[in-house]
């Protein structure tokens, strides 16, 4: 009996790059009677299987309730989900799962004292609203530039742009690398693991290292929020700091941050601790660093 393997998210993301590879090396061969035959060829077994595609949930929609159950499953499959949003039979409006991604990194965005708001979704672009703190400090650049983006990638790849509210909107075809509108170069993020902090007393604060990369992560009242393990003031390591009702005080020079709010300065000035993206995901804990 054939054994059924599970695909996972990374095998799927290096199919879908494997076969954009190939598309483009197709295009950018020099015109040729073979390279007619190899397009038409792709775009006739593309065809075929929209239409084989189409007819299956054709069949599942027509069981009602069960078959909806079903196919709504099937779209939670990483690799059926690229082929349903392919040809354009994904059982889940854009809208909702461009309001899911933000629901997924809400928590994230809470944690820092701010939020996000999906304003409108017009002509495959969203526009988006942040709201406190994360609207006008460091940390909603790399909240947005990396969990946001994530998010809204995983799940609605079919989005065409993303517009900040204030900001243009810039648009890409269907399929590729979705443009989230930010200030200064865009970083290329990793989310990697950090299993030692996943049962983080509250009111504690830990100092862990990730990929070379120093870090002190607190549990505040159930919340993890990461930082860069390195005063702003003083340029010392805060993993000896004391930390108390969400405000970490330097080991050093004796000035306090208050996590919650993006680890700002409460001596009146305008310093403030580098943020670290930390999700928390089916009881994993993961940051997120620049490569």
């Amino acid at each position: 009996m054939d054994t059924v393997t599970d695909t996972s998210t990374e095998d799927v993301q290096q199919l879908v790059e494997r076969v954009q590879e190939l598309q483009a090396r197709l295009e950018s061969s020099s015109p040729s009677p073979a390279r007619d035959v190899a397009e038409e060829l792709t775009s006739a077994v593309v065809q075929m299987y929209g239409a084989g595609l189409e007819r299956i949930v054709g069949s599942l929609e027509a069981f009602g309730d069960e078959g909806e159950r079903i196919l709504a499953e099937l779209a939670g499959d990483p690799l059926v989900a690229t082929l349903l949003l392919i040809h354009d039979l994904h059982p889940i409006a854009l809208e909702q799962r461009v309001q899911a991604a933000l629901d997924s990194v809400r928590p994230y965005m809470e944690s820092h004292g701010g939020n996000v708001e999906l304003l409108s979704l017009d002509r495959g672009v969203a526009r988006i609203h942040l709201r406190g703190s994360c609207s006008d400090c460091s940390a909603s650049s790399v909240t947005l530039e990396l969990a946001i983006k994530q998010a809204l990638e995983e799940m609605a790849p079919d989005l065409e742009g993303l517009e900040v509210d204030g900001m243009a909107a810039q648009t890409v075809p269907t399929g590729m690398e979705l443009p989230v509108v930010m200030s200064g170069p865009a970083p290329a993020p990793v989310w990697i693991d950090v299993e030692s902090v996943a049962s983080l007393p509250s009111g504690s604060l830990a100092a862990v290292s990730v990929a070379g990369s120093e870090l002190v992560v607190a549990n505040v009242d159930g919340s993890l929020l990461a930082y860069r393990d390195r005063c702003a003031s003083c340029g010392a390591g805060l993993h000896d700091g004391l930390l108390l009702a969400g405000a970490l005080s330097c080991p050093e020079c004796a000035r306090s941050f208050f996590l919650p709010s993006a680890g700002r300065s409460m001596d009146g000035d305008r310093l403030q601790l580098d943020p670290v993206p930390l999700l928390r995901e089916d009881g994993r804990v993961k940051v997120a660093l620049a490569q």
